[in-house]
């Protein structure tokens, strides 16, 4: 059976849109009519405007871009109305409610969970820090709401115990494509039902604050080890150990009775790495990075500042 090809326009904005709309583009099966992505923004010491990934990927390939300021200037022109279809993955703002049936076919979104588990903006990110052992790529319609569109198509992904957020964020990516263009090849042939979502079953992933980055000694072992692997590679977690302000990009579990010793404090260093009391087992720091400095192992760490810890002390 030949291929239907849709008349598409894409919104979205970070890394992982940009691998959506690449494999999209590879594909070459439909026609993207124009991108929208958010406006350029100042980064870095010197805030020079950036320009987002999806932006980049969309000049490279000469397709007509916009980057609307505000919401309402998403179509202020009524272009929407000319296409089948507006895929959205990551895009940043809400859709006003008056554009979702512009697209003939509708607006889908790609979103980085198995909905109704985590709807909101950090769902790899929660569902590591929750321990989950499975996560996925939900196609859904866009409709009025946070993520409550009926689902279209679903696969799922496991998460490993040494999967960070960057790690999981890749494997989600490079399914998203693939997952969208048989989306989309089912949804021109009239061939998907949308199967609403079970609301009781619903979980909120809220976007991750630099407070919570912040190490609570008094969390389980447990707990702080699948933080840490959440908020890496952003919002990394960090704590000041016996003065020593650090971040924390690895660790691992040791299980050991700490009980009787107060939480935060460290009871070993070692080449293997720095051990710190939590309220259930212990938390072995194996990379860190000091301000200003490059991220290295605590061996590393220890080699280089030898006696700036003390086992016994908080």
């Amino acid at each position: 059976m030949n291929k239907v090809s849709l008349r598409l326009a894409f919104a979205g904005t970070p890394e992982l849109a940009a691998t959506i709309l690449d494999c999209l583009i590879q594909s070459q099966q439909h026609d993207i009519a124009f991108v929208i992505t958010r406006p350029d923004k100042p980064v870095g010491r010197g805030r020079k405007l950036g320009q987002s990934p999806v932006k980049l990927l969309t000049e490279k390939h000469g397709l007509p871009i916009r980057q609307p300021l505000r919401p309402s200037a998403i179509d202020s022109e009524n272009m929407l109305a000319q296409t089948d279809v507006l895929v959205v993955a990551a895009f940043g703002m809400i859709l006003p409610t008056e554009l979702l049936s512009r697209p003939r076919l509708g607006c889908i979104n790609v979103h980085t969970s198995l909905l109704p588990r985590w709807r909101g903006a950090a769902p790899i990110q929660r569902a590591i820090q929750a321990g989950d052992d499975k996560t996925g790529v939900t196609i859904m319609q866009i409709e009025a709401g946070l993520d409550m569109g009926g689902i279209l198509l679903q696969k799922e992904c496991a998460i490993s115990a040494v999967d960070t957020a960057g790690s999981l964020h890749d494997k989600l990516a490079s399914l998203g494509g693939p997952c969208l263009l048989t989306a989309l090849e089912r949804l021109a042939k009239n061939a998907l039902t949308p199967k609403k979502q079970d609301a009781r079953l619903a979980t909120y992933a809220a976007k991750i604050s630099k407070q919570e980055a912040t190490v609570d000694w008094y969390l389980s072992a447990l707990e702080l080890e699948r933080t840490i692997r959440a908020f890496n590679p952003a919002s990394v977690a960090h704590s000041t150990i016996q003065g020593v302000a650090m971040r924390i990009w690895e660790a691992d579990i040791v299980i050991m009775e700490t009980k009787f010793t107060t939480p935060g404090t460290v009871i070993d260093c070692s080449v293997d790495g720095i051990v710190i009391a939590t309220t259930q087992a212990a938390l072995r720091i194996k990379r860190l990075q000091l301000p200003g400095k490059k991220v290295i192992t605590a061996r590393e760490f220890l080699n280089g500042y030898p006696g700036l810890l003390q086992p016994g002390k908080p």
